[in-house]
This record gives C-alpha cells, sequence and structure tokens, in this order.
C-alpha cells in the first residue's frame, strides 16, 4: 500500500531573470507568457517583490489567472517587518501586506516567509511577540508562516519551541553559512536550496538530487531525513502526512529551474 503523502511543491525564486531567455525559456517567448510558461513546468514559485514592496490587488488577481490548479505562490513578507530593531512593533507593516490584496491569490497562496537579516540576532520576548502578530487567518482563510534566520544564535532549543507554540515553520536553509535547523515545528516544511552550481546542467550533480527527492519525500510522508541536523533530537512529532514546498534559490540562479525540474521528475 502506497503511503499517505502530503503535497510537495518545487520551484524558484521570481520568474523574471533575464539570463533565463534562451536557457529555460524559448528566446522568442512574449515576456507576458514568461509565468504561465513557467507554471506549467514548475509547482511553486517564491515571489521575492513582495519583500521590497507592496503589490496592487490587480497583480495579485493577474498572476492567480495565469497558473494552473495546484499551483501556489510562496511571498516573502516584507522587510518593513523584519528589518527593524524591535519586532513586537512590526504590527502595521503586517497588517498593510495583508490588507495588500494578498488574499486575492486565492487557492494559490502558499507560505509567507518571513526571512530575518543575517545580523539579526535571538531575543526570545521580541521574537514571541513577532510572531504572536501573525495572523492564523484571515475572513476563514488560514494562513501559513515560515522564518528564515540567518544567525547562529538562533541555534537554541527555546527558538525551536517558541516556533511549536506557535505553529510556524522554520525554513531548512542549505547554505555555505547560514544556520541549517531541520527541527520540524508545525504542519509543512519549507527548504531553500542555496548551494548551486552553474558548471552543472542541472545546478547539482545526480546524487545531490536524488537526496534531496528523498528528503523531500520522507518529510511529505511524516518522516525526518536522518541526515539533517536538529537542534532538539527528541522523538519527532506523531507521523502525519505533511505539504513540502521547496526552492532552489541564490546560488547558480541560472541552472535553478532545471534543479527544480529535475527534483520534480525525480518525485513523480
Amino acid at each position: 500500500m502506497k503511503k499517505a503523502c502530503g503535497a510537495i511543491r518545487i520551484g524558484v525564486g521570481g520568474w523574471t531573470y533575464p539570463p533565463w531567455r534562451g536557457e529555460f525559456y524559448p528566446s522568442k517567448l512574449p515576456h507576458t507568457q514568461e509565468l504561465s510558461y513557467a507554471a506549467q513546468r514548475l509547482t511553486s514559485i517564491e515571489i521575492n517583490g513582495t519583500f521590497y514592496g507592496s503589490q496592487k490587488p490587480a497583480s495579485f488577481r493577474k498572476w492567480a489567472r495565469e497558473v494552473p490548479d495546484g499551483f501556489v505562490f510562496a511571498l516573502k513578507g516584507p522587510r518593513f517587518a523584519t528589518n527593524r530593531r524591535a519586532l513586537a512593533e512590526a504590527g502595521d507593516s503586517i497588517k498593510r501586506f495583508y490588507d495588500s490584496g494578498v488574499l486575492e491569490l486565492g487557492d494559490h497562496l502558499g507560505p509567507v516567509l518571513w526571512q530575518f537579516a543575517p545580523t539579526k540576532t535571538f531575543h526570545e520576548p521580541d521574537f514571541a511577540a513577532f510572531l504572536a502578530l501573525l495572523p492564523r487567518e484571515i475572513d476563514g482563510r488560514a494562513l501559513r508562516h515560515a522564518v528564515e534566520v540567518r544567525h547562529h544564535s538562533f541555534g537554541v532549543p527555546s527558538f525551536v519551541t517558541l516556533l511549536r507554540q506557535h505553529g510556524v515553520a522554520v525554513v531548512f536553509s542549505e547554505h555555505e553559512s547560514y544556520p541549517a535547523i531541520a527541527d520540524i515545528t508545525t504542519d509543512f516544511i519549507y527548504a531553500r536550496l542555496q548551494k548551486g552550481q552553474e558548471t552543472i546542467a542541472t545546478g547539482y550533480p545526480d546524487g545531490a538530487l536524488d537526496a534531496w527527492a528523498a528528503r523531500f519525500g520522507q518529510w511529505a510522508e511524516g518522516g525526518e531525513p536522518a541526515d539533517l541536523p536538529r537542534i532538539i533530537p527528541s522523538p519527532p512529532p506523531a507521523r502525519q502526512p505533511r505539504d513540502v514546498f521547496g526552492y532552489v534559490i541564490h546560488e547558480a540562479k541560472l541552472r535553478a529551474p532545471a534543479a527544480a525540474m529535475a527534483l520534480i521528475e525525480r518525485l513523480r
């Protein structure tokens, strides 16, 4: 019998990147068709533009129309919420973000990624206050949140415990210098693969792609990859299927679509 499994969605960061023309996109593909083209080959895209400024409701509606059923966008929360000394004061920025029309994505809205600067250190009371500001639902629509922390002061059990209390995912960052935290803190997984190599057509060697596909599958079935580091080595939560969101991003961006498609193919 096939094991119960959550949905696995894999993609890249954004869809507008000139070097992808002739590499991922056909050279003569109209720019207006890039999102539709990408969404037919990937299963998710992480939108970076929402980190830098507000989008219009019409933009969210347009994006939703251009992607197939089952495709979701992950959105980066605004930098005005995370790049501040006192996170407890981020409430207005968070509210403006959700008031900007995010819910116009409908069923295509995936998790929101709250990314913190590499210099941001862990101060438990302030971080707890920030997590308490994140809405769990709006107008009956459940929301998912993930945090990417990039300072090693977050590598403590109290951080993991705090995320579990608030039902927020910690991003597993595959990166040369950021902390790698594979503790499961909620009912979904968010991973960002950031060690791509431009000299390899698929961004990663076959063995690395095989390993990541296996990890995604384990997560989706409710397991935990034994080869990834955890802060709290306690027994994992009850084994339940989980949705998984994985993004090939940052390094060797030219190869990111090929790496994502190679992972999708391995998981079919």
